[in-house]
């Protein structure tokens, strides 16, 4: 299940349990809606670990990051990545993408507090 919800400023995509065939699809759908969103945002992305993205998916994934990089990297105040078996060295690789606040953490209430943090910063 995929699914983008827009509250305020708080954009939050989940890749969740039960999968369906249309994921990857729907996924990549709500990618372009973040890399269009115009006003100033925080992206929590919530991610059940079992959902897996096609050689082609990666692809369109990869060739997303690049071509919304200015974009995103304008207009988004933080970012915290929810996952399984987060850690340090997932949290660095997307650093390395973005350079606003980022944290990667296995707790949806300490991503969600994160970016209150953040909330309304410029």
């Amino acid at each position: 299940m995929v699914d983008l919800e827009i509250d305020g400023s708080l954009l939050t995509l989940r890749f969740l349990p039960p999968y369906a065939e249309s994921d990857e699809r729907d996924y990549l759908a709500a990618l372009a809606r973040v890399g269009e969103h115009d006003a100033p945002f925080e992206l929590l992305t919530v991610f059940g670990g079992g959902g897996k993205l096609s050689v082609a998916g990666e692809r369109e994934q990869a060739l997303w990051f690049k071509a919304t990089r200015g974009h995103i990297s304008a207009r988004c105040r933080a970012v915290a990545i929810v996952r399984p078996g987060a850690n340090k060295k997932m949290e660095e690789t997307f650093q390395k993408l973005w350079p606003m606040p980022l944290v990667a953490l296995e707790d949806e209430s300490a991503a969600r507090a994160f970016l209150a943090g953040h909330r309304g910063i410029a």
